[in-house]
């Protein structure tokens, strides 16, 4: 199933809808405002919070902590030692581990785990520059999961954006 995401995540406090395929409303994301670290809840349409994503604090690299009913479900942070750019590694409190990689700026990745996709992100679907796709591939698996570590990666990249380090994290000028 296909989720639309419009492209407003740049500013905490900022609450945005993310749509089905048939136009309703799937999750809010709730951008809480006048926190001391980033913080959005995904919630469902009734507003139930469903999964919390925190910026990681007092870590050597920048890192996404995925949370439901108040306990770590996730850790999403760049994977290093990677030729790819666009490289992420979620592991998940099991153990287990997802693969994010792709042109994340461009909002053209995938989510995989053990090779498998689970989900694709993409705007090649849409006209409206604003709009991408996260296309949850395999009907098992968990959707707010998924567009959760989206919203996490695209975040953090555009973050090392603004903080001067290019998407492969290089420092810029």
């Amino acid at each position: 199933m296909k989720y639309l995401v419009r492209d407003k995540m740049l500013a905490i406090g900022d609450d945005y809808w993310i749509e089905d395929e048939a136009g309703r409303h799937a999750f809010l994301v709730d951008g809480k405002a006048l926190r001391f670290r980033d913080t959005l809840e995904l919630k469902d349409p009734d507003g139930l919070i469903l999964i919390t994503l925190r910026e990681k604090l007092f870590t050597l690299r920048d890192a996404m902590t995925l949370e439901r009913d108040e306990r770590r479900l996730a850790v999403i942070r760049r994977k290093r030692l990677s030729l790819l750019r666009g490289h992420f590694r979620v592991t998940l409190a099991e153990g287990t581990e997802l693969d994010v990689s792709g042109r994340i700026l461009d909002r053209e990745f995938k989510i995989e785990y053990d090779g498998e996709l689970l989900a694709l992100v993409s705007r090649q679907w849409y006209r409206l520059r604003e709009t991408y796709a996260v296309d949850v591939v395999r009907e098992d698996a968990d959707a707010a999961l998924l567009i959760a570590v989206a919203v996490c990666v695209i975040r953090m990249v555009e973050k090392e954006r603004e903080g001067g380090v290019s998407p492969d994290g290089v420092p810029g000028p």
